[in-house]
């Protein structure tokens, strides 16, 4: 391989390096949540928080969500986030995913309450 492949080769590396770390991470299950902020707040990894918010069904954007859907999400997520920090609790889980929920607390609220 010649010098000139390896060395840009070696340039697009780190260009693809930079941009990944200056890049917020979003979930792409629910894109308006930042996952590097929220874990971060729950003091776990974000492939941590990521892997245990794959398994929850968010409401589609611009609707709210049902009540059986908020408590089945919630059990999934807290549950599996207790294995990464067993200190997570269900109110603090509440006040880090309300921060960073777009509309925050009320955009949870079950669309039949």
């Amino acid at each position: 391989m010649s010098a000139y492949i390896k060395s840009s080769l070696l340039v697009a590396i780190l260009l693809l390096s930079d941009a990944a770390i200056a890049a917020p991470a979003f979930l792409p299950e629910d894109p308006k949540r930042p996952a590097d902020k929220i874990s971060h707040d729950l003091n776990i990894t974000q492939e941590q928080f990521t892997a245990c918010f794959r398994n929850v069904s968010p409401a589609p954007q611009g609707t709210r969500p049902t009540a059986e859907r908020v408590h089945s999400n919630k059990a999934i997520l807290l549950s599996c986030l207790q294995k990464a920090n067993p200190g997570i609790t269900n109110d603090k889980l509440d006040e880090v995913m309300d921060r960073y929920r777009p509309g925050g607390r009320e955009a949870q609220l079950p669309a039949n309450e």
